[in-house]
């Protein structure tokens, strides 16, 4: 059975820092790109930032370029989303996905989906 399950969301000042973190289990965890997604409400879930399974590429949205940084763990089967210099409008849910392809940015690129967790950045 295939699971993703986040942690690490939370409330923090504008400005601070979260690390968010993803434990995976039930697939081949090194044979898949890893994505962290984000959804505000009221909006479209988007694309965050990647690692793909061939070699470590990292894909990040140019929102979050010099601030957010994702990195895997192979023997841990984990991946992580370390959030600096958070703004307000970071505030969403985010959510990690496991992708067969080698730069998927899209939605519909992932095939398993962790349940989220909330992350609001208050000014």
């Amino acid at each position: 059975q295939v699971q993703l399950v986040e942690s690490g969301g939370g409330l923090v000042h504008a400005g601070g820092s979260l690390r968010l973190s993803c434990a995976a289990s039930g697939f081949t965890f090194r044979r898949y790109t890893m994505g962290w997604f984000r959804q505000a409400p009221g909006k479209e879930r988007e694309f965050v930032a990647a690692n793909s399974w061939s070699g470590g590429s990292t894909y990040d949205a140019d929102s979050v370029k010099g601030r957010f940084t994702i990195s895997r763990d192979n023997a841990k089967n984990t991946v992580d989303l370390q959030m600096n210099s958070l703004k307000p409008e970071d505030t969403a849910v985010y959510y990690c996905a496991a992708s067969q392809r080698l730069a998927p940015t899209m939605r519909n690129d992932y095939d398993y989906w962790g349940q989220g967790t909330q992350v609001t950045v208050f000014s």
